[in-house]
């Protein structure tokens, strides 16, 4: 004679709520597809040269694609309930009201630099804008932060115009650079 043991109890029935979905992701996700989608559109109006297998509609159309796909993976973890959650590092204080003298001090500089691009040329303007702004992020380095702007500038000229042949706006220092 065997005897069985059987389990009759019922299972427990988990009740589980649904996820609450974040809603505002899924208009994100639409802006990014939105956007990606017209990049795409965008790069079949480019007119491209006779023999240029690459072309300048490669980058839109990788870009754009790129920007559709993430749309639409973020739509899946919308939906599979996933939700960003906020930064949990121990250098950030809530409580602690945004410093709008600084955002201030690199809103001037940035519009210092567009405004005297054109006149001062990259390499001086690129380098007051480095300096600029390690000043208005608290530098007090002030001699040390311009002869590494300049630095920068001058290199990254040198790099757009000899290295890319992208010539950047020389400004009063035509002639020299």
């Amino acid at each position: 004679m065997s005897t069985t043991h059987e389990n009759t109890a019922p299972a427990p029935a988990h009740d589980r709520a649904a996820p609450a979905q974040d809603r505002a992701q899924y208009g994100v996700a639409a802006l990014l597809a939105a956007v990606g989608a017209y990049t795409i559109y965008d790069a079949t109006t480019l007119t491209v040269g006779f023999g240029d297998p690459v072309g300048p509609r490669v980058f839109p159309y990788v870009i754009g694609s790129t920007m559709v796909v993430l749309g639409l993976l973020l739509v899946v973890a919308t939906v599979r309930g996933d939700k960003p959650e906020g930064e949990q590092g121990e250098d950030v204080d809530l409580t602690q009201p945004a410093d709008w003298l600084t955002v201030a001090k690199l809103v001037g500089v940035l519009l210092f630099t567009i405004v005297t691009i054109d006149w001062l040329g990259w390499a001086i303007s690129g380098g007051l804008l480095f300096a600029g702004a390690a000043w208005s992020l608290g530098s007090r380095t002030t001699i040390r932060d311009l002869i590494v702007g300049l630095v920068m500038s001058v290199a990254s000229w040198y790099g757009f115009y000899v290295g890319l042949g992208i010539p950047l706006t020389p400004g009063i220092g035509e002639g020299i650079l």
